[in-house]
């Protein structure tokens, strides 16, 4: 990983380009594969970079992150709870009052349509709470 006054300079999107690269596994190709769904599915999508290293993607709040384990990359989205999850994607942080996580582990198929509706869900919410405000 880039050391500290590389990632002043870099942009987000350059930084997790750099995560992506640096899990060189099947974990970084995961990583790809799950940010692509999140940019074809919300193409005004902001991405930041958080937490000394974690993906987070946002639009009119935060939707989700990107947080790479040894054993499984996983997408939390901030607002889960209050997300309906027909497809049953949900698999980790289901105890929480807020948030839900999908862990995907190696060899794990991808219900990219399912994650799509999910995420457009999970800004349709963030629209809703910021009118209300």
């Amino acid at each position: 990983m880039a050391d500290e006054s590389e990632t002043k300079t870099q942009t987000p999107s350059q930084l997790i380009d750099a995560r992506i690269a640096e899990l060189d596994d099947w974990r970084g190709e995961m990583l790809s594969r799950l940010r692509k769904v999140i940019l074809k599915a919300v193409p005004d999508v902001v991405e930041e970079w958080k937490w000394r290293g974690v993906p987070v993607w946002y639009c009119d709040g935060m939707i989700c992150t990107g947080e790479s384990y040894k054993a499984a990359v996983k997408m939390t989205f901030a607002k889960g709870a209050s997300l309906e999850d027909p497809a049953k994607l949900f698999n980790a942080s289901l105890e929480g009052n807020a948030r839900r996580a999908i862990d995907f582990h190696e060899g794990d198929k991808v219900n990219e349509k399912a994650l799509a509706a999910l995420i457009k869900s999970a800004v349709a919410l963030n629209q809703s709470k910021a009118k209300r405000k």
